[in-house]
C-alpha cells in the first residue's frame, strides 16, 4: 500500500555533489538527463510514490556541483544514514548525496538562499587526462593576473548584469540586478581558481565574468573596457562564455 505523505510528511534538506559532464543540467528534462531526474527517480523508488525534489541552483549540462542543495518532503521513520545508503544503492555513480537532515516546512532551498559560491578552474598548462572534464584548458603565454584583479573589482557590488547574461536567458528570474560580494583568484602550479560569490545568478553569468577575465589576462580586452561594457547593459561579441567544464557550484549560504 502507498503512503500518505498528507499527515505525516517532514521537509529533508539535502546536499549533493555530481559530475555533470554526462547531465543535461540539473534541472529535470524531458529527456530524462538532468540531475534532477535521477535523484527524482531514485526517491521515488525507495518512498513508493512520486517524490518531487526543489533545486536551489539549475547549473547548465557540463557544470559540476560540490554543494548543490534540494529539498523534498516525505515521511521516513528511519535513519537518515539508511536513506542515504538506499540512494547511493540506485543512483549513478557521478551523483553522491553528502548529506540529510530535517529542516523547518518553511525551508526552500531557493527562495531561503542568502547567497552562492562558485569556482571556476583554468588550467595554463598542458592539461592531464584526468583533469581535463573539470577545467578550462588555456594553453597560453602567461596571463596578466594584475589587470585580471583590477577587471573583476568592476563586478563588486550591486549591478544590472544583463551585458552578463548569455542569450536567449533560460531562467526564470526576470531581475538582471545581482549583488557580487567578491571574486578571488588562487593559482596553484598550473591550475588558476576563480571563486565568484554573489546573491544570485543569471543564465551563464559566471562563466561570461570568467571568459572577459580571460580576454583581460590575454590583453584583448582592457579594464576600463570591461567597466564600459558592465554600465552599457547590452550583451556583445566582446564577451565570450567560458566553457561549462571549468565550473562547479561550491556552496549555498541560508540565513
Amino acid at each position: 500500500m502507498k503512503r500518505s505523505l498528507q499527515n505525516n510528511f517532514m521537509r529533508w534538506k539535502c546536499i549533493c555533489s555530481y559530475r555533470g559532464t554526462d547531465f543535461s543540467g540539473w534541472q529535470f528534462q524531458p529527456s530524462g538527463t538532468g540531475v534532477q531526474n535521477h535523484i527524482e527517480e531514485a526517491l521515488s523508488n525507495i518512498f513508493d510514490q512520486p517524490i518531487r525534489i526543489h533545486g536551489c541552483s539549475r547549473t547548465d549540462a557540463g557544470v559540476h556541483a560540490e554543494g548543490q542543495c534540494f529539498h523534498f518532503d516525505g515521511d521516513w521513520p528511519h535513519s537518515t544514514d539508511k536513506l542515504m545508503r538506499a540512494l547511493h544503492s540506485i543512483l549513478d555513480k557521478t551523483i553522491r548525496i553528502e548529506s540529510i537532515r530535517s529542516t523547518s516546512k518553511n525551508f526552500h532551498a531557493r527562495y531561503s538562499a542568502r547567497k552562492k559560491r562558485y569556482c571556476y578552474t583554468l588550467y595554463t598548462g598542458r592539461v592531464h587526462p584526468f583533469d581535463e572534464p573539470y577545467v578550462w584548458a588555456c594553453r597560453d603565454n602567461p596571463l596578466d593576473f594584475p589587470a585580471m584583479q583590477e577587471a573583476s573589482q568592476h563586478f563588486i557590488g550591486l549591478h544590472d548584469f544583463s551585458a552578463f547574461a548569455a542569450l536567449p536567458a533560460n531562467d526564470t528570474d526576470p531581475n538582471p540586478v545581482k549583488e557580487i560580494e567578491s571574486i578571488v583568484f588562487k593559482q596553484q602550479g598550473a591550475h588558476l581558481r576563480i571563486y565568484v560569490t554573489g546573491s544570485g545568478f543569471l543564465y551563464k553569468m559566471v562563466r561570461s565574468i570568467v571568459g572577459t577575465l580571460y580576454a583581460v589576462g590575454r590583453q584583448r580586452l582592457d579594464p576600463q573596457t570591461v567597466r564600459n561594457i558592465l554600465h552599457s547593459k547590452k550583451r556583445t561579441n566582446q564577451i565570450v562564455t567560458a566553457p561549462a567544464s571549468g565550473l562547479s557550484l561550491q556552496k549555498i549560504y541560508y540565513r
